[in-house]
């Protein structure tokens, strides 16, 4: 590779329904030349009325910047897509196949992949370069088919594409990876339950690099309990409240993703909003808290036993990079699984990758940021070459 293509950024895009969020990486070295996020895409009032529209309102942000893109020898597009079903286990060059079938995958993820064929068939007129689709549920591929399997019957399963997919899977892969770095060890020696803790949650047992279970199903609401998302419940709670609330399916949907856990149970989906009630003595936030953890003991506990022992409990994103009571709960209680914290270290704000547990501790206890669209671009730069 020439010094001239080390150096040629890759335009990273997530769309959704109503915005679009960009960055411009240099894979290599992880310069970040340019950032930001387009809101209110095609809603009453607003400036832009697509996603061509908001392209162009990106350029121009750009070019305010300093960043002229029709000058700007970009060496690809690397495409953020929600749901690769079971057809895409690694990212792949879009061509007009493949954005049919990220399409069809739609009934899989109702609310992303259609914002994000949109943004990539607008992405493809816009710029002449290679494009490449990055899968949240590829890094889930590789699940034995015990864990990816539902116990419903098979015909149904294989007619509606109904198994265990998992999400926020580039963070996790990317998260995996790092943490072999900051250990110094190899990663494919390595057992790991991550922790991918925003307002989405989700947990992942990795092993030598793949993983072999996830909290995230055949959508994102199964899992540990997120800032409006229950997480799991039991499967006849839906029957339930159609019995005896007189819910529709689509009212019990939207109870169980929008308005249901942290928010359901506290009334914020903030979890700094959450913590600063904690710390006045609020007794609805010190629930929804002992709710949060307790789930995530439940699977950390259930991932060192699959794992069969584990090597490295890691905590990402932002409630997993910042929250230092979120990390205590969670591992107060598992010295007999070797896991245990340093409360100086725990305590001591960084924002960079760093051990948490004390010295020699035979399980690593770290807090590693994910940096998702640096992982996209890293992807699409070696796809493409």
């Amino acid at each position: 590779m020439t010094e001239s293509t080390r150096e040629r950024p890759v335009l990273v895009l997530n769309a959704g329904s109503s915005s679009l969020k960009y960055q411009l990486v240099v894979p290599e070295t992880g310069e970040v030349r340019a950032r930001g996020l387009i809101e209110r895409i095609g809603e009453s009032g607003s400036d832009v009325p697509d996603h061509s529209a908001a392209l162009q309102t990106m350029a121009e942000r750009l070019r305010d910047e300093g960043v002229d893109l029709d000058e700007l020898s970009l060496r690809a597009v690397g495409h953020r897509v929600v749901h690769g079903g079971p057809d895409f286990s690694e990212p792949v060059v879009i061509d007009d196949a493949v954005l049919d079938r990220i399409r069809e995958l739609s009934a899989l993820a109702p609310l992303h992949n259609p914002a994000a064929a949109i943004g990539i068939e607008a992405a493809r007129k816009r710029f002449d370069v290679p494009h490449v689709a990055v899968f949240d549920t590829a890094f889930f591929s590789s699940l034995p088919p015990e864990a990816s399997t539902y116990a419903v019957p098979r015909d149904l399963a294989e007619k509606h594409q109904i198994r265990r997919y998992g999400f926020h899977g580039t963070s996790h892969q990317y998260v995996a990876h790092a943490t072999a770095d900051l250990l110094g060890r190899p990663v494919e020696e390595l057992r790991q339950v991550v922790l991918h803790l925003g307002n989405g949650c989700s947990a992942s047992a990795v092993r030598g690099g793949r993983a072999v279970d996830t909290s995230m199903g055949l959508t994102p609401l199964e899992g540990l309990v997120m800032g409006t998302r229950s997480g799991d419940v039991d499967p006849g709670l839906h029957a339930y409240l159609g019995r005896e609330a007189g819910l529709s399916l689509e009212e019990i949907d939207t109870l169980l993703n929008k308005r249901s856990g942290v928010l359901g149970l506290s009334g914020v989906n903030d979890f700094r909003e959450l913590e600063h009630r904690l710390a006045a003595g609020d007794p609805d936030a010190q629930l929804a808290f002992d709710v949060v953890a307790h789930r995530l003991k439940h699977y950390v506990g259930a991932y060192v036993a699959i794992l069969g022992g584990i090597d490295a409990l890691v905590f990402t994103a932002g409630v997993g990079e910042n929250s230092i009571s979120v990390r205590a709960a969670v591992t107060e209680g598992l010295e007999a699984l070797g896991i245990t914290v340093d409360r100086a270290r725990n305590a001591a704000r960084s924002t960079t990758a760093r051990v948490i547990s004390p010295a020699g501790a035979s399980v690593a206890v770290a807090v590693v940021p994910t940096n998702e669209e640096l992982a996209i671009a890293r992807q699409t730069a070696d796809l493409v070459g």
